[in-house]
């Protein structure tokens, strides 16, 4: 089924773009955390960026009582038009003038109107929550009387709705396709990071919140470490067990210097979304003694190892060993991992002979590819170990442990 094409909905151009089918609309509503709400007051323009939810042919947003569309939105309601986008990829052509971009477009014209109906509004607002994690509004308290009067809610039927998309690859002019200039996709995705619980929070993560396995830091317990997911909580003891210059001659990053700065430095790593962190702790002290990471690339099937600092009691003990050892079987036998690799700086002698010992191959080196911490650019070995040398390597790893 299919919507109506009306004056406002009729492409002028690219009309191959346009579409006005019910389910795709849907979809792209659907796959939509926001939109933005565009309206007149009292002959100004305004937009809104707000939350989306659909329930059958009614799109609903909120928003305080005391917001600008709220108050506009009489009961004869509001005109407006919501418009959403997913941007799916950039498209770099050999000439600027074929650069675009792959995307998903819903643009929704109509006359909004004020959720009065106390029912209604719950039930819509329960929809939202649930629509961030089904079985989430089970999970908290709905709103009481003063929130639900503080809040407000804008419905609009969808009656007069356009979808423009645009997919596929380059679309040079053939007089240009000879010219020297890499040309292609970039693909875009939004990926969720691992969740962050709140400061008191003791209830286990819902399974709604569940992470692809690739992104998921569980524990790992070994005879001499303890591998446990880095949190903001760990930054006075990271501070501690890493308080030392040798520790950071080879580190990308600035050396905290102060307790105080061990925060935003932990920060950093968590707010990245394609790192996997974790602490190390001793497993008979429990003392912290350093952080490594994961850097998954779960659509080839491979990533690297990295993000290694280890306090310096800790060096060339078991801990190191096991770490790896634990890292490396959850890679290849729990992820199913085909390649995994390690960068170094090339002036860290002892990073690449311990990266050796782990039965990794030397494949090169990368020039100029990473910063150091002074901005001045490296060189880096880079190591590599593939599935089916693991099993070799996972045995010396092992009879290392018991020597």
């Amino acid at each position: 089924m299919t919507y109506p094409m009306t004056e406002r909905t009729t492409a002028m151009r690219m009309r191959e773009r346009m579409s006005y089918d019910r389910d795709l609309a849907h979809q792209i509503l659907d796959e939509a955390w926001h939109c933005t709400l565009s309206f007149t007051v009292d002959g100004e323009p305004r937009a809104l960026p707000t939350l989306i939810v659909r329930i059958g042919e009614t799109v609903y947003v909120h928003g305080s009582t005391g917001s600008r569309p709220l108050l506009a939105a009489s009961s004869a309601g509001l005109r407006v038009c919501l418009s959403v986008t997913h941007l799916d990829g950039l498209v770099l052509a050999r000439s600027q003038f074929h650069h675009s971009a792959n995307y998903r477009s819903l643009v929704a014209h109509g006359i909004a109107t004020p959720v009065t109906d106390e029912t209604t509004k719950l039930e819509v607002l329960a929809a939202l929550v649930e629509k961030l994690g089904a079985g989430r509004s089970a999970h908290t308290r709905p709103p009481n009387t003063k929130e639900l009067a503080q809040t407000a809610v804008l419905a609009l039927t969808l009656t007069e709705v356009s979808v423009r998309s645009r997919v596929g690859g380059v679309n040079d002019d053939e007089e240009d396709l000879g010219l020297p200039y890499w040309a292609g996709v970039v693909p875009l995705k939004l990926h969720a990071g691992r969740p962050q619980p709140a400061a008191g929070v003791t209830a286990p993560r819902p399974g709604y919140l569940a992470a692809s396995p690739w992104f998921e830091p569980v524990v790992m317990r070994g005879k001499h470490v303890v591998l446990e997911p880095l949190e903001m909580s760990h930054s006075d003891e990271l501070f501690d067990a890493l308080d030392d210059e040798e520790v950071w001659p080879y580190i990308p990053y600035a050396r905290p210097r102060e307790r105080a700065g061990m925060t935003p430095f932990i920060a950093t790593i968590l707010a990245n979304p394609g790192r996997v962190a974790w602490v190390q702790r001793c497993a008979k002290t429990d003392a912290l003694l350093g952080t490594t990471s994961y850097f998954p690339d779960e659509a080839f099937q491979s990533l690297e190892i990295g993000g290694t600092m280890l306090a310096r009691k800790a060096w060339r003990s078991g801990v190191n060993t096991e770490a790896k050892l634990m890292l490396l079987e959850r890679a290849f036998e729990v992820l199913g991992a085909q390649r995994v690799s390690w960068q170094t700086d090339v002036r860290n002698l002892r990073s690449q002979q311990a990266i050796e010992r782990l039965g990794a191959t030397r494949e090169g080196t990368l020039r100029g590819n990473r910063f150091r911490n002074d901005g001045t650019r490296r060189d880096s070995a880079l190591f590599s170990m593939i599935a089916q040398e693991w099993p070799k390597a996972q045995s010396s790893l092992r009879s290392r442990l018991r020597d």
